[in-house]
């Protein structure tokens, strides 16, 4: 890397590859997704390093609900298992935890232990925040948030031409932390799978085919190289120095 200056303040991560990195190994996909959970966690302290402030990982999208009901389980008892081991660790490196998402639709138990590491994790001075988007989609996201506004308009909190670009962000489900700054997806894919829609308009991307339970050290260094050679400029023109 270069200039430390110039790295990203939040990164967002679709974290792809699971089950065929599992599955080309000869495992199940569940034993896949565990150790996506390892990458997540060793990923954050990295970003921590690094000085990246936001971290919003792609945990499970309102499309996963279809997968064999098996592989959803699995997935709930790892989140289940995360939420429980890892909250106490991440309270002591001053991690607040923050969750985008339908979440009404996560099983009773998930949503009971979503709310008690987000509160045990609501730290005033955090150094790092975490967002898991679980049962999320960027469509769904907005549909949500159209609705809000036009419940306001009929309760005569708002206008219609009150509405602008701020006022929408602000019914977003994490609109008070900036934007993602670049996007790192996994397993070479090339696309967003409904990740995000409002928030990446202006983020960079970087694909890489490495599997997400391979995602290392390096590969996020390469990343954030990547990153500095970027030119942001926000639909401006580049100027001369």
């Amino acid at each position: 890397m270069n200039n430390l200056s110039l790295l990203p303040k939040h990164i967002a991560i679709i974290m792809d590859g699971n089950g065929r990195w599992a599955e080309e190994r000869g495992k199940s996909r569940a034993e896949g997704h565990a150790q996506g959970v390892n990458t997540l966690r060793s990923t954050l302290k990295l970003c921590r390093e690094f000085g990246i402030d936001y971290l919003t990982a792609y945990a499970f999208s309102t499309e996963n609900w279809k997968r064999p009901q098996a592989e959803v389980e699995a997935l709930m008892s790892l989140l289940l298992e995360y939420l429980k081991i890892e909250t106490e660790t991440l309270y002591q490196e001053k991690v607040q935890l923050r969750v985008i998402g339908n979440t009404a639709l996560l099983p009773e138990p998930i949503q009971q232990a979503l709310h008690t590491s987000i509160k045990r994790l609501a730290i005033a001075e955090h150094k790092q925040v975490l967002t898991l988007a679980l049962s999320y989609g960027g469509r769904d996201e907005i549909v949500r948030a159209t609705k809000a506004i036009s419940r306001d308009i009929l309760a005569s909190k708002l206008t219609p031409d009150e509405i602008t670009e701020d006022l929408f962000t602000s019914y977003l489900d994490n609109a008070d932390i900036p934007d993602p700054d670049l996007l790192i997806r996994t397993a070479g894919e090339l696309r967003l799978s409904n990740f995000l829609l409002w928030q990446l308009s202006y983020a960079e991307l970087y694909a890489t085919d490495v599997y997400w339970p391979d995602f290392s050290r390096d590969e996020l260094q390469k990343a954030l190289t990547n990153y500095q050679g970027r030119i942001r400029k926000f639909g401006n023109i580049q100027k001369n120095t």
